[in-house]
């Protein structure tokens, strides 16, 4: 298992396109600590092989690697963890299939008791979201600064998603923002390294693995 850095960017991919690898590279190249690999589409056979690449393309660069809502998925290309929301299925079943070193993280959306229900369970990371309007989850539920505060005596780390550019992103990591989790704003940019740049700056450049 690739070392789980507990702060920075935390990148997720924006679906299919054929640059993939490239994009991806890039973001990592400035500064991303976290990938997520997100594919809504059924198309298994090409999520399979871009998961694969991008599993070996993760470890060479010593990021880990997270599969979103697809616990098989995870398994099958032993990615170093996965993502669950509201309809993906329990922690528990995705810690017996995954096993005990795996990252398992939870969206929270904006429930301070769905958090501390994720985290008793094993999570090992929260999310908290959206805080700004997304161009990719348009209806949202809408978190607020505050939840993040609430959470830090929780013991995992902290994720903000939803909307976040690097305009509005200093209110999240004051109030507590261990990972600034970003679709559009560094995979919809002209320049994903650039843009991977400007959130990474809000973080320490060292790695803190677990």
């Amino acid at each position: 298992m690739t070392p789980f850095a507990t702060r920075g960017l935390y990148a997720i991919t924006d679906g299919p396109r054929d640059d993939l690898l490239d994009v991806v590279t890039q973001a990592l190249a400035g500064g991303a600590r976290l990938l997520q690999y997100r594919d809504k589409t059924t198309d298994h056979a090409r999520r399979r092989a871009e998961a694969s690449a991008l599993q070996r393309l993760c470890r060479s660069c010593g990021t880990a690697l997270i599969v979103n809502d697809d616990v098989a998925l995870a398994q099958a290309i032993h990615a170093d963890g996965v993502h669950l929301g509201r309809e993906d299925g329990e922690l528990a079943a995705a810690r017996a299939a995954l096993g005990s070193q795996a990252i398992i993280g939870v969206s929270c959306y904006d429930s301070i008791d769905r958090a501390r229900a994720a985290v008793a369970a094993g999570a090992d990371y929260i999310a908290f979201g959206a805080f700004f309007p997304s161009p990719t989850k348009p209806h949202a539920p809408r978190a607020t600064p505050e939840l993040l505060r609430q959470s830090a005596t929780f013991g995992v780390p902290r994720v903000a998603i939803g909307g976040i550019t690097p305009d509005n992103a200093p209110s999240l990591v004051s109030a507590g923002a261990d990972f600034l989790a970003v679709i559009s704003a560094v995979f919809r940019a002209p320049d994903v390294r650039a843009a991977a740049q400007r959130f990474a700056h809000f973080y320490p450049s060292d790695r803190d693995p677990r």
